[in-house]
């Protein structure tokens, strides 16, 4: 399980695009999203960098937390 800070990300509509952008690579993927927290918890054979970028193209910033 990797866990990445995301910032930007507000309602629903931010939780369903990051985690459609990481489904799209990688379908059986568990993300799990904590907006109050400003974090991403991913479970996948992407690579952190992988996943980082595939958040920043939806429009969000994400480092490892």
């Amino acid at each position: 399980m990797q866990v990445f800070s995301v910032e930007g990300m507000t309602c629903g509509h931010c939780v369903g695009a990051v985690t459609q952008a990481v489904k799209s690579q990688d379908p059986v993927a568990s993300v799990e999203v904590d907006l109050a927290a400003k974090t991403v918890s991913v479970e996948s054979q992407l690579s952190a960098e992988q996943v980082i970028g595939l958040i920043t193209e939806e429009g969000y910033s994400a480092r490892l937390a």
